[in-house]
């Protein structure tokens, strides 16, 4: 049954309704997969046996003509989603054995299509990462290699996890979050789809809070259409997010069935243009350009002059809001607590959160308490969240004139795990073109496209308007179908992942 890892979400779908096979040999499939490709660690917990029983109940349903839209698909759930009775971690020694007693709004949204959790994915410890090393529970590995190489590669962060399982035919899916670029660097980096809807699209109820008023839920799949049709089914408004939009969801998988881009006008900002970017990330973008302008679409040169203050914005606001969520963590309530005879509560507090939480943890909590603090408050804090109203500023002006944004999501391919340990500023870089539109609160989408001469993937980053996720996904739709990206990992290919 090897060949059912390789159906689309779509596919699949069609595929059981019409009994030409049932969800428990769909998911029996994604479980074996897993085994076999468990080297990646591109999953925390595993969960076999809720995925069976899940798939056992989407049959019975199915059989009395109740299915729902996503009824026996097996998904990745990123471990920064709560899951009522399924340990969730956010990857931190300091949560090592929390087991939550409720369910996140999206993977309730998901299980009640029908969705079926394979495990809980991998991710940098809190999300707070590039490259998925800051796990305490070990790095993932991106299935894909270089040709004639196999040294070990990032598969991209935080979502590294559900990326890896998706691109190596674990799960058909899986959720992600994107605090600044963590759904669709990865997607990139590992020859994938992923979508970051608007700010507020999904509930952030139940997802362990990394830097709130930036964290968004979305999704990582194989296709574009596949993204639709998980984003249409875990969209929607929360009374119990405060920062859930109370607007109606559009029909996302209806978007992606023409791909029609005629008139569209799509907008190229030139400050996107880094020093330094490598010549095939250009190539790249000029080609995704044309593929739009080939197809109907006109392409306007947009300038976003605020784009160079992104980066350090972002990396003063994000610490910020991480230094008061994590606060939450104190060996107290729930998760780690280190109690050996601590002489005082503030000794308990400091011993559990040394050993708790991981390097990267502990850099972002004390830039964000600096920045926070007397004296600096004004300097740091307050400047930056006046440039991220200028960038917003900026995208709203340009999208005056264009319809979406095309720029790269990457400034590179894949590249060795460990290269960038010694430096985190070098890592932080990595996002440097998806972290704007997290500023604005805009949606943004990455799509493969085409292959580096080392036989690496490289992905097209489509951004649009605010609540405008439909012509997001239908102008990726335009570009897969143009790019044709079929590869896949020589290791699914071989069956050897």
């Amino acid at each position: 049954m090897t060949e059912l890892t390789h159906l689309t979400i779509k596919s699949a779908i069609e595929s059981l309704e019409k009994k030409e096979f049932s969800s428990a040999e769909l998911v029996q499939a994604h479980i074996d997969a897993t085994e076999k490709a468990r080297h990646l660690n591109a999953f925390i917990t595993e969960t076999p046996e809720i995925a069976l029983e899940q798939a056992k109940a989407s049959d019975a349903r199915r059989a009395k003509g109740e299915a729902g839209p996503l009824d026996g698909i097996p998904l990745a759930i990123k471990d920064m989603y709560c899951t009522k009775g399924v340990r969730t971690t956010a990857a931190s020694n300091i949560l090592h054995n929390f087991v939550p007693p409720y369910e996140s709004t999206v993977t309730d949204k998901l299980f009640n299509a029908g969705a079926v959790m394979i495990g809980k994915s991998n991710t940098d410890e809190f999300a707070m990462g590039t490259t998925t090393e800051s796990s305490a529970f070990g790095n993932t590995i991106n299935p894909w290699k270089r040709k004639g190489d196999n040294t070990d590669l990032i598969p991209g962060g935080s979502s590294g996890g559900s990326a890896a399982a998706v691109a190596a035919r674990m799960a058909m899916g899986g959720t992600g979050t994107d605090t600044g670029g963590s759904i669709r660097q990865p997607a990139a980096m590992c020859g994938i789809a992923g979508i970051r809807p608007t700010y507020g699209r999904c509930s952030r109820w139940g997802i362990i809070a990394y830097a709130s008023s930036f964290d968004q839920a979305g999704v990582l799949a194989r296709t574009v259409e596949d993204c639709a049709l998980l984003l249409q089914n875990m969209s929607g408004f929360d009374p119990k997010d405060s920062t859930s939009a109370d607007i109606p969801v559009p029909d996302f998988p209806a978007a992606t069935r023409t791909g029609d881009v005629k008139g569209l006008k799509v907008g190229v900002p030139k400050e996107f243009r880094v020093e330094g970017m490598p010549e095939i990330i250009e190539k790249n973008w000029q080609k995704g350009a044309q593929w739009l302008k080939d197809q109907g679409a006109e392409v306007v040169d947009i300038s976003l002059p605020h784009t160079k203050y992104a980066l350090p914005a972002y990396y003063i606001l994000v610490p910020s809001e991480a230094s008061s969520n994590l606060a939450r963590f104190d060996g107290v309530r729930y998760g780690l607590r280190e109690h050996d005879d601590p002489e005082t509560l503030l000794d308990m507090y400091e011993r559990t959160r040394a050993s708790g939480f991981g390097d990267e943890t502990k850099r972002r909590i004390m830039l964000g308490t600096f920045t926070l603090s007397a004296g600096y408050y004004d300097a740091y804090y307050v400047k930056a969240q006046r440039v991220r109203r200028l960038i917003q500023q900026d995208f709203l002006k340009a999208f005056e004139k264009v319809d979406v944004i095309l720029t790269p999501p990457t400034p590179s391919a894949a590249y060795p795990i460990g290269e960038n340990d010694d430096d985190p500023i070098a890592m932080y870089l990595n996002d440097v073109f998806t972290v704007p539109l997290n500023l604005a609160g805009l949606p943004g989408m990455s799509v493969p496209s085409i292959l580096t001469p080392e036989g690496l993937p490289l992905g097209l980053q489509v951004i649009g308007k605010p609540w405008d996720e439909a012509t997001v996904l239908k102008t990726a739709r335009a570009i897969e179908r143009a790019a044709g990206f079929n590869a896949m990992p020589s290791s699914v290919q071989t069956g050897a992942a």
